[in-house]
């Protein structure tokens, strides 16, 4: 298999700095599926070149210190989001490219943004691309150019560096099981490691015993969006006081043997928008509107969940008690809004994790949530009929006609037509790797 990413290194002679700085001063490219995201103007040469000059040691410190935020935190409205993620905020005096790394779980976006041109700045990035590579793949990259970095020290007899330190500390964190699962949680609330209370980390170990690891990560992902982390007493309390009953038993699932994309081979969107294309078809559905009725019926619910205009705090969920018995939660209040969470939470029962008790339907990134938003949109508005109602008409009214006639709002629908290209992505916040396809 073609290598989707890299980070060449070619050693230069370096006579200042620390000793470390002095071994790992590198021509330093970075590439992923053929596009160069290191590619800038270097005034004082006067050409082009794909390669700067940069300290390879502090990139390895970088990455080492961040890994696992790199590896496991979407994109977030934390604070402090930036200097975990952009590699601009590394500094020691170096023009670091306009480079930033986020995941969603199972893929990883490398986006690179031009750098503004300014006087006396020798050199000046030109990149405006996004490439999306596999998680694995990032993982394997960071630890192969990691070491080589580590090798060089070696050779170079640098000794007890802080690199070899942070780095031994995250290989030790992997290879544990419970540790991982603390830094995992950590990184996805958006927190560096040990910057978590011990007490809302050994509540979360508890939820996640009671409700599903995957579910409360899910939680811990919401919290970059709404910084609120909602615990398990919480979402009882509030099942109880603003949902509606359910039964599990009677959610419409996939078939056995249903044949779906591998979620790394494939964009979050594209992965649930073909599940919901298979549960239309496996229904005997077509390309028509779905009432009320049966999108209740089929995510075990009754009709009047759709027709309750209350809303509630929080995320949108479905909590199990027992195989017939559970509590689903909508937060929004208004009818499309309503439908298009139910969906889905159908979309997590048929894609998700089978087992646990929680189905969040939350505002973060992560590969699950795109998953859910993009089965809820095919499912209750097939893109097939979208497209054909439309007829190369992608006007604002007729996006509206087209939204009432399925009963979703205008922004699913708009969503559909970026996502497959027949309108421009503009600022439209959606999955990253739209852009990049």
């Amino acid at each position: 298999m073609p290598q989707s990413w890299k980070i060449d290194a070619a050693w230069e002679p370096l006579d200042i700095g620390q000793p470390e700085e002095r071994a790992c001063f590198a021509a330093l490219g970075i590439f992923a599926h053929n596009i160069c995201l290191t590619e800038g103007s270097d005034a004082l040469a006067n050409r082009l070149r794909q390669a700067p000059l940069l300290s390879g040691y502090h990139l390895a410190e970088w990455l080492a210190w961040n890994w696992w935020r790199l590896r496991w935190e979407p994109r977030s409205k934390a604070q402090d989001w930036a200097f975990a993620h952009r590699m601009t905020t590394i500094g020691h005096g170096y023009i670091w490219p306009n480079l930033t790394i986020f995941s969603d779980g199972e893929r990883t976006a490398l986006v690179a943004k031009p750098t503004d041109e300014r006087p006396q700045t020798p050199f000046r990035y030109i990149t405006d691309r996004a490439a999306v590579i596999s998680a694995s793949d990032f993982e394997t990259e960071v630890d192969v150019f990691v070491e080589q970095i580590m090798e060089r020290l070696r050779l170079s007899e640098v000794k007890e560096s802080n690199l070899q330190t942070v780095w031994n500390g995250v290989l030790e964190e992997r290879r544990s099981p419970e540790l991982t699962r603390a830094r995992k949680f950590e990184a996805l609330l958006g927190s560096d490691p040990d910057e978590t209370d011990s007490e809302r980390l050994a509540r979360m170990a508890a939820d996640a015993e009671d409700l599903s690891i995957p579910a409360v990560e899910e939680l811990a992902a919401e919290h970059g969006q709404s910084n609120t982390l909602l615990t398990g007493d919480e979402l009882r309390r509030i099942a109880e006081e603003r949902g509606f009953d359910s039964s599990p038993r009677d959610v419409v699932r996939l078939y056995a043997g249903t044949r779906l994309p591998r979620g790394e081979d494939v964009a979050a969107w594209r992965r649930g928008a073909h599940a919901a294309r298979a549960l239309r078809s496996q229904q005997g559905m077509g390309e028509q509107p779905i009432s009320d009725k049966r999108l209740a019926e089929m995510a075990g619910v009754r009709r009047s969940i759709l027709e309750d205009r209350n809303g509630a705090p929080g995320i949108s969920f479905s909590l199990d008690d027992k195989p017939t018995e559970g509590r689903t939660v909508l937060r929004p209040k208004w009818h499309a809004g309503r439908r298009f969470e139910l969906a889905r939470i159908l979309g997590d029962r048929v894609l998700g994790p089978k087992d646990g008790k929680l189905f969040p339907a939350t505002r973060a990134y992560t590969y699950r949530q795109k998953m859910q938003r993009s089965f809820a949109a095919e499912f209750l508005s097939p893109f097939a009929a979208v497209d054909e109602m439309l007829d190369g008409d992608y006007s604002t009214e007729s996006q509206m006609d087209v939204a009432e006639h399925f009963q979703v709002s205008e922004l699913t629908v708009r969503t559909m037509l970026v996502n497959h290209g027949r309108v421009e992505r503009e600022d439209l916040d959606g999955d990253l790797e739209i852009g990049a396809a």
